[in-house]
C-alpha cells in the first residue's frame, strides 16, 4: 500500500532524492561515461545551477538522476512523474491520459506524451536472458485476440480494422504479448521460437497455424474451443490463463482508453504485461510494482523526433 501524501508525490527535490537512491543506491554515477567514483564526481551548488546537477571529473560533462532516461529534458516537476507512474501501476486496468490531465493538474497533449514514455519504459524482453518463457516441465500457452470495435456499435463511420495481438504465456509466471500484422504461421512462428524455451510444453487452441509449431517444443497440447471444449486431461490442457489475460486487457481498452491506436498499441499492451509480470499473485505491492517501472525508464527515450534531426526531414 502507497501513502499518496507522501512528500515524494508533492515536493520536487524530495522526488529527486527517491530517484536518486533508486538509480544510485551506492552513490551517484556518471551518465554519459559511467564512472562511480564519488571522489571524481562534484555536486554543483551554484546559485544558477538548477538542483541535482553533478558534474564528472572524468568526462567534464554534468549529468543529473534524469539523464540517460525517459525523463530526461522534461520540465515536468519530477513529484509529478512519480505520482503518474504510481496511478498507472495501482490501478488494474490503469489510468487514461485525460483522467490524469484533471487530477494532476497537466494540460492532455503533456499528460498524453507522459504516460507514453512511461509505457515505453514498461517494455521488457529480460525472459529473453534467461532462456525465453517456460522450461523443463513447464507449460507456455499461445493465444490470440483481435482488439478493436464492432461494426453494429456504430451508426455512421464504420470501426478501423480489428488490431491482432498475440499472447505467450508462462502458467504461473511471466506473460509476453506482440502485436502482429496478421495471424498466420510465418508472423507467429518467429515470436514463439525466440521467446519461448524449446523444453517447454505448448497449449493452444485448434488454429492450424500450431501443430508445425508446436512439433518444435517438448510437448504440445491443443483445446478445441469450436466443440466448446476449454480444459480436459484434468486440467493439465487448457488456454485459460491467456483468455483471464485477454479479459483484463480488453476491459482495460475499452473501459479505460475507448479506443488504441494501432501506432501505439504495443505501448498500451506493454503496460499490461508489466503489470501481470509485476502482480500481487507474485508478491509484488504497488510501490514496488511501481519502483521497478521507474528503474526500467532507465537507457529508453522517447521523443517526436531526436534533438538534432531537422524537423521536417
Amino acid at each position: 500500500m502507497c501513502d499518496l501524501t507522501n512528500p515524494i508525490f508533492t515536493d520536487a527535490e524530495k522526488a529527486r532524492e527517491h530517484l536518486e537512491a533508486l538509480y544510485w543506491p551506492d552513490g551517484p554515477a556518471c551518465r554519459h561515461c559511467g564512472n562511480a567514483d564519488s571522489s571524481r564526481i562534484t555536486k554543483l551548488m551554484g546559485k544558477s545551477t538548477r538542483p541535482g546537477v553533478y558534474k564528472c571529473n572524468e568526462c567534464a560533462k554534468p549529468f543529473s538522476v534524469t539523464v540517460g532516461t525517459a525523463m530526461e529534458r522534461s520540465k515536468i516537476p519530477l513529484n509529478k512523474w512519480l505520482l503518474v507512474m504510481h496511478l498507472m501501476m495501482a490501478g488494474k486496468k490503469g489510468i487514461s491520459a485525460h483522467q490524469v490531465h484533471r487530477m494532476v493538474g497537466l494540460s492532455y497533449q503533456t499528460a498524453w506524451f507522459m504516460c507514453h514514455r512511461l509505457r515505453e519504459g514498461m517494455r521488457d524482453m529480460s525472459h529473453k536472458a534467461t532462456g525465453g518463457l517456460g522450461g523443463t516441465s513447464k507449460i507456455v500457452e499461445v493465444d490470440e485476440t483481435y482488439i478493436g470495435g464492432k461494426s453494429r456499435n456504430r451508426a455512421f463511420k464504420e470501426p478501423a480494422p480489428k488490431k491482432a495481438v498475440l499472447s505467450l504465456i508462462e502458467r504461473g509466471g511471466h506473460i509476453a504479448s506482440f502485436h502482429i500484422a496478421n495471424v498466420s504461421y510465418e508472423m507467429v512462428r518467429p515470436l514463439v521460437i525466440t521467446n519461448v524455451n524449446r523444453a517447454s510444453a505448448l497449449m493452444s487452441d485448434e488454429s492450424s497455424i500450431y501443430p508445425k509449431i508446436g512439433d518444435e517444443f517438448a510437448d504440445h497440447r491443443t483445446i478445441n474451443h469450436s466443440a466448446n471444449e476449454y480444459a480436459r486431461l484434468g486440467g493439465y490442457v487448457h488456454i485459460n490463463t491467456a483468455e483471464n489475460f485477454y479479459s483484463i486487457l480488453k476491459r482495460g481498452i475499452v473501459g479505460i482508453y475507448h479506443s488504441v491506436s494501432e501506432a501505439h498499441l504495443h505501448r498500451y499492451i506493454a503496460e499490461f504485461d508489466f503489470r501481470y509480470n509485476n502482480r500481487s499473485g507474485l508478491g509484488i505491492g504497488d510501490v514496488e510494482r511501481a519502483a521497478k517501472a521507474m528503474k526500467g525508464l532507465e537507457g529508453k527515450r522517447l521523443t517526436y523526433r531526436q534533438p538534432r534531426e531537422a524537423t521536417h526531414a
